[in-house]
């Protein structure tokens, strides 16, 4: 891989890996999860097209679409949340259930 690449891989896995310590609204939470999964999809597609890899394409295909149905499943948790009136806050919310 191109250092280029290992660049722009490593500042997305960052960029994710501090939103998600830093922030603790849900949705930049889940935000940051889908920056950390695409800097690793980045990584893996470019590996596999400098090998001409079939099988690492799609993995990377199969890890876009598990990422997508999370984002799905996500969001859907944190409209529920404000739908009842609560925080969409990691720090007020203890349980999801009640």
């Amino acid at each position: 891989m191109t250092p280029v690449v290992w660049a722009v891989s490593l500042s997305l896995f960052a960029c994710g890996l501090a939103a998600v310590l830093l922030r603790r609204e849900l949705i930049a939470m889940l935000l940051g999860v889908e920056l950390m999964v695409s800097a690793v999809n980045v990584s893996l597609v470019c590996h596999a097209s400098a090998f001409g890899d079939v099988e690492g394409m799609s993995a990377a295909l199969l890890i876009l679409a598990v990422a997508a149905a999370e984002a799905v499943v996500g969001l859907s948790l944190i409209l529920q949340l404000h739908r009842d009136g609560r925080a969409a806050d990691s720090e007020a919310l203890q349980e999801l259930r009640g």
